[in-house]
């Protein structure tokens, strides 16, 4: 009997020894591969990288204008694209595109009131079917030169004009330009009030604008710029308004002989949002837009005015007679379209005509 414990009891610490000598090596496995992944963190070797998060996709905003790629509205916009993408680190992305309709400010301005099209860069005109008041903006010898239209616009009469727009579902975020107007015609040189007596000119379907060339004695004829040339050419049209830039890119220079620095009407352009998309932003991707707006519109204002004094040489080299009335001979241009104004004073009232006169005057500050 003894015998038979002795045995049991052998065979029970050998089993126990066996048991022990295996945990032993199995947690001296994992001990050692614990001081394997230190040794080597101490050796220098790079941790296991932690699992890439998943890319955000970047948010794509399309804004158009309806001028050409070569414009200085367009490269504006590529300045804005430039601005937006570095500012947001690639979270924005803006695509760019040109509509060169007759009437595409028009239907851009409808697509951001619906909520279709994020942003786009128009005529201040294709803003008075929404409110009457910015007819101001048309109005001939509103200001004598840039100075005057940038403390304007980029003032507090402008902010409130751009602020107006919250209540046709647009955000009006900066103001950029066409530039100021020129007459040319194939008849003769234009020095005064006088020469333009009976020349049929060119002009848009605008009221504003076809009475401003009446008081110059002039017979507005209102046809698109895509379909100037053909009319200047086939002599329906005598001559027609425009920044010297378009007379360039439209070639009006082959069937014009004359060009007078009239300077009679300033066009700005607006920058606008769609106040549907953009109550969907976040307030830092709406500071990022905002800020490269205005940048992108001080860029714009100088290019396009460095382009308008390049076209101006350039028709002077192609064969233009390029005419500067001086300032006695303009004021007479300026005199004759006194009355302008009051014929459209109903829809932009009296009281912010003075205003911009007040702010231009410096009393306003």
């Amino acid at each position: 009997m003894s015998n038979l414990f002795k045995t049991i009891g052998t065979a029970f610490v050998l089993l126990l020894a066996a048991g022990f000598l295996a945990g032993c090596d199995s947690g001296t496995g994992t001990r050692s591969t614990t001081r394997s992944v230190v040794r080597n963190d101490q050796d220098g070797a790079q941790p296991v990288p932690a699992p890439a998060e998943p890319e955000v996709e970047a948010k794509l905003i399309r804004a158009g204008v309806g001028l050409d790629e070569q414009s200085s509205q367009y490269k504006g916009l590529l300045k804005f694209k430039e601005l937006v993408e570095s500012a947001s680190n690639g979270r924005l992305k803006v695509e760019l595109f040109t509509d060169l309709r007759p009437d595409s400010g028009i239907e851009m301005s409808y697509a951001l009131q619906a909520g279709t099209l994020d942003m786009a860069c128009l005529p201040s005109t294709s803003l008075v079917r929404l409110d009457k008041r910015w007819v101001v903006f048309d109005l001939p010898f509103l200001f004598k030169d840039e100075e005057e239209a940038d403390r304007v616009l980029d003032g507090t009469l402008g902010k409130e004009y751009l602020d107006s727009l919250l209540a046709h579902d647009l955000v009006g975020m900066a103001f950029w330009e066409n530039g100021f107007s020129q007459v040319t015609n194939g008849v003769r040189v234009v020095q005064s009030p006088s020469d333009l007596k009976g020349l049929k000119i060119g002009t848009t379907e605008k009221p504003i604008h076809q009475a401003t060339l009446k008081a110059l004695g002039a017979k507005p004829m209102p046809i698109s710029s895509d379909q100037r040339f053909a009319a200047l050419y086939q002599k329906l049209i005598d001559g027609q308004e425009s920044p010297s830039v378009a007379s360039i890119q439209w070639k009006y220079y082959e069937a014009q002989r004359y060009i007078t620095l009239t300077n009679h009407l300033y066009s700005p352009f607006v920058f606008l949002y769609s106040r549907r998309l953009w109550d969907t932003l976040a307030p830092e991707d709406q500071l990022v837009l905002s800020e490269a707006a205005w940048n992108a519109g001080k860029h714009q204002r100088q290019i396009n005015r460095e382009a308008a004094s390049e076209a101006l040489a350039s028709l002077s080299k192609a064969g233009m007679v390029v005419t500067d009335p001086g300032l006695a001979r303009h004021e007479a241009f300026v005199k004759a379209t006194a009355g302008v104004a009051k014929q459209f004073e109903a829809d932009f009232g009296a009281d912010k005509l003075q205003a911009i006169r007040d702010e231009i005057a410096g009393k306003n500050h």
